[in-house]
């Protein structure tokens, strides 16, 4: 190295990080006792925040970009007296580089069963797990609370503490959601989502944002989960046609008992037996269905509205009218057959004398008596 390229190397000074790592949050960038020299160069790169501590206080902070690190626009130098020349640094900080990018793959757990209460099994406990994603949202908010003087801060140094938020706040909400424990399969994204707006802002409180939060699978015991299958199988199928099928079954084992030939044929005669058992049951239920359909009479139809309709009456709409009221008004001399009617169903009003179930109306009204 020539002597140029030495007095290069001290009087330029640039400070980055190049970021290899998938779980690395916060990064101190390391210089002998912390000396920046004025006019050094800073570059912070997509999906990183840079942050400047002053005797243990947050000085700047700044966002992706490249800048030269003058006394005129840093905060932090103008509050330094009797800076030091020659190649030594004017000043002292420490620079933490936070990356802002998301942290995939977080994993989340119940590391114990979750007791809960169920309307139709009782007491019964449950374990869900998941993953979730985050990223750092408010820096200089991260550091206060959490990184402190790390200088090299990992996501495995937070996991704990935000998993236990997640179970805490989990198993509230599935004791506040009351869903029967066989619907949660069919409600993951909703659980999924209600969880996620719950944790949210705690983690703000912390300076991270949670931008996806998955529920994976909550499981239960399995005699639970057989029971929920059984249940489900006899809502889904013909107990009648599952019978039958029992009874087969338990024909073929009888048919492969190897204790020789008498067993297979007891086998067989016991599994005959069944099966004839099986067949009356069907059968006498089938009678016993039949019976009961030729006991229980026709239901009829229910009766039909009664038919009414409004009438333009001395200029006015009145009604509506039942067939009895217009008998009279037709008697009245009130309605005739160039009377406007109209009824439900009706686009305009139409004369009553062209509509068949009026017109018949006035053929069964006397005529008014001569002489009166």
């Amino acid at each position: 190295m020539g002597l140029f390229d030495k007095l290069r190397g001290e009087l330029v000074d640039i400070i980055e990080w190049l970021d290899e790592s998938n779980d690395t949050m916060v990064y101190r960038f390391e210089r002998y006792q912390n000396e920046i020299k004025n006019g050094a160069k800073l570059t912070v790169r997509e999906g990183q925040m840079a942050v400047f501590i002053n005797e243990g206080q947050i000085a700047d902070v700044f966002e992706p970009g490249m800048y030269d690190l003058f006394t005129a626009n840093l905060p932090i130098l103008s509050t330094i007296q009797g800076w030091k020349h020659g190649f030594k640094s004017p000043f002292k900080a420490e620079v933490y580089f936070i990356s802002t990018r998301n942290i995939t793959a977080q994993k989340w757990g119940t590391n114990n069963p979750i007791t809960l209460s169920d309307q139709r099994f009782g007491m019964l406990e449950i374990r869900a797990f998941g993953t979730y994603v985050i990223k750092v949202k408010d820096a200089p908010l991260f550091i206060k609370e959490i990184v402190g003087t790390d200088g090299h801060f990992t996501t495995d140094k937070i996991a704990a503490q935000l998993k236990s938020m997640i179970v805490t706040r989990f198993t509230d909400a599935i004791g506040e959601a009351n869903l029967p424990v066989e619907n949660y399969a069919s409600n993951i994204n909703e659980i999924s989502e209600y969880v996620h707006g719950v944790i949210a802002p705690e983690f703000e409180q912390y300076g991270i944002e949670v931008t996806k939060f998955l529920i994976e699978n909550v499981s239960m015991p399995e005699e639970i989960k057989k029971e929920i299958f059984e249940l489900s199988r006899l809502n889904a199928i013909d107990l009648n046609k599952l019978t039958q099928m029992k009874a087969a079954k338990a024909l073929e084992k009888a048919a492969e008992n190897d204790s020789g030939t008498a067993g297979a044929g007891m086998g067989m005669g016991m599994g005959f037996a069944m099966a004839n058992q099986m067949g009356q049951a069907f059968t006498g239920g089938q009678q016993q269905q039949s019976q009961n359909q030729q006991a229980t009479p026709p239901t009829p139809p229910p009766v039909p509205p009664a038919l009414t309709f409004h009438a333009v009456v001395n200029g006015q709409q009145a009604g509506p009218y039942d067939i009895s009221t217009l008998k009279q008004l037709i008697t009245q001399n009130q309605l005739t057959k160039e009377t406007l009617v109209w009824r439900e169903g009706m686009a305009n009003w139409t004369a009553a004398g062209k509509l068949p179930e009026l017109n018949s109306l006035f053929g069964s009204v006397p005529p008014p008596i001569p002489g009166q």
